[in-house]
């Protein structure tokens, strides 16, 4: 009977550490998220941003990494993006990652989604993170630009793929109106039903039979045209990309702009 119950025990164990060593083997999270090969961050702010990814990573299941550089050696962005992430990948087994790559010389940038979060991160979704990161990058914020990344990428990859993060219906201003206006509805139909009906209208007063309109009029006064401005699209630069394959063939989503 003891021995039985020392095997139970034993087997429990083993499988307890392999479902561990499973769980790990999934989700192989890396040393260093930001690779500024540009020097376009400080110390500080390098500090900050590692410990901020390394959360989020935590978090998501998928690394939220940087990669900077003076120049791309006369690959596309997309190319030299995808060389750097096959090498990584191949060195720490990371597969499921969200990658901006900054280009300070070329001038350019490219967001790009690895492994469940090419789904998760889609084309549609790149591309309204890098309307929140451009401003960043034309002011050279470069560190705002990587942590507003993180936190966008972080927020619509809880969506469902396919669901626009960004809809109206998800907004908290929008819902809150909804719920005032339905609330006003009910309140206002509560009391409308709360009191006696009034059955006496103007009609009541009227003798129709001895009224009529002795005079009808409608004379025009004045006419008042507005004019209304057009603002101009001072978008700085024009997008490219839309996801691919890495040269090791990995696929990923994606998007770029110039800035």
């Amino acid at each position: 009977m003891t021995n039985s119950l020392f095997k139970i025990n034993a087997m429990i164990l083993l499988l307890t550490v392999l479902m561990l060593l499973t769980g790990t083997a999934a989700f192989a999270q890396t040393d260093q998220h930001i690779f500024d090969q540009a020097g376009l961050l400080s110390d500080s702010e390098i500090s900050d941003l590692e410990a901020y990814a390394a959360e989020k990573s935590r978090e998501q299941g998928t690394e939220f990494l940087l990669l900077t550089t003076d120049s791309t050696e006369g690959l596309p962005i997309e190319t030299y993006m995808g060389d750097f992430f096959d090498g990584l990948a191949d060195e720490t087994g990371t597969e499921n990652a969200v990658l901006l790559t900054i280009d300070i010389g070329g001038r350019e940038f490219y967001l790009a989604g690895f492994g469940t979060a090419e789904q998760r991160l889609d084309n549609e979704r790149v591309e309204l993170v890098l309307d929140r990161i451009t401003p960043y990058m034309v002011e050279g914020q470069y560190a705002g630009a990587f942590r507003e990344t993180i936190e966008t990428a972080d927020r619509y990859m809880e969506y469902k793929p396919g669901v626009n993060p960004e809809s109206i219906f998800f907004q908290t201003w929008f819902q809150a109106a909804v719920a005032l206006l339905l609330g006003g509805v009910v309140v206002g139909t509560m009391l409308y039903n709360s009191g006696g009906r009034n059955t006496t209208t103007a009609a009541t007063y009227i003798d129709r039979d001895h009224t009529r309109v002795t005079r009808d009029s409608d004379r025009f006064r004045n006419k008042t045209v507005t004019r209304r401005r057009i603002p101009k699209n001072n978008n700085s630069g024009g997008g490219f990309g839309g996801g691919g394959m890495t040269g090791g063939g990995r696929s990923f989503s994606g998007g770029g702009r110039s800035f």
